[in-house]
């Protein structure tokens, strides 16, 4: 019985980590082909465009840029921190046997010390790797919110500079707002690795249920009117707006 639970656990656990690997594959696809059909590319594009208008007039939209960037530092900080909380407390069941012992009768699957330790460690990895993601999210905010008000009227008149001032601003918005997404990403990553605690069966159930929620959050189901506009560098290109979930 106890070879028999071992591998289901060797069987179950690599196909829910697969199922999972083999969404965001696709994801990334999408997203690099076609990403007005993503909300994490339509957001990107609409970052873009925000920034461009919040450094044609700096001086009027300024304290509207730096309040925003301000707001998703904060959401950045919130969840490095409730991460960081979480990390702790893992790493405190980790030192005790003795949630070990009382949950032998709930885990189906393998139940030696080894094994919980592992499975301890992978949640707490998880954890640390989605801090990291979060304090370089909130690295790139904060190196943005200086730029997004650098004088460039004062500086040059070219308009190339100030194309590519937007452009290095923009980029640099985005690095904060893809680092977010994989923050979150990682932390969505924790619950089939906590419910794997309890055995491999939940942790595949949970694997499946987790990819079904986020297909509705990554991908737009609903299009907007495409917009497109002119440029005088890079040619025509074509944007559809859709809804942020």
């Amino acid at each position: 019985m106890i070879m028999k639970e071992k591998h289901l656990d060797y069987l179950l656990v690599p196909t829910g980590l697969t199922v999972m690997l083999a969404y965001h594959i696709w994801l990334l696809y999408r997203i690099v082909l076609h990403p007005n059909k993503t909300v994490i590319g339509i957001n990107a594009t609409n970052r873009k465009f925000w920034v461009q208008a919040m450094m044609e007039d700096a001086p009027k939209n300024g304290v509207l840029a730096v309040q925003t960037l301000r707001n998703n530092i904060m959401a950045s900080t919130l969840l490095a921190s409730t991460v960081i909380m979480l990390s702790s407390l893992i790493a405190l069941l980790m030192s005790s046997s003795s949630w070990e012992k009382s949950s032998y009768n709930l885990v189906f699957g393998v139940r030696t010390e080894l094994g919980f330790t592992i499975k301890f460690f992978s949640i707490l990895v998880c954890f640390l790797f989605a801090f990291l993601l979060n304090v370089q999210s909130v690295r790139y905010y904060s190196h943005a919110s200086i730029l997004i008000n650098v004088p460039f009227k004062k500086v040059s008149s070219s308009p190339h500079y100030l194309h590519l001032t937007a452009e290095y601003v923009a980029r640099t918005v985005n690095r904060g707002g893809y680092f977010w997404s994989l923050g979150l990403r990682a932390f969505y990553f924790s619950f089939p690795l906590f419910f794997w605690l309890f055995g491999p069966i939940p942790m595949l159930l949970s694997c499946f249920v987790l990819v079904f929620m986020l297909y509705f959050l990554d991908v737009t189901l609903e299009f907007g009117s495409a917009v497109a506009f002119s440029d005088n560098d890079h040619g025509k290109d074509h944007v559809a707006l859709g809804m942020e979930t």
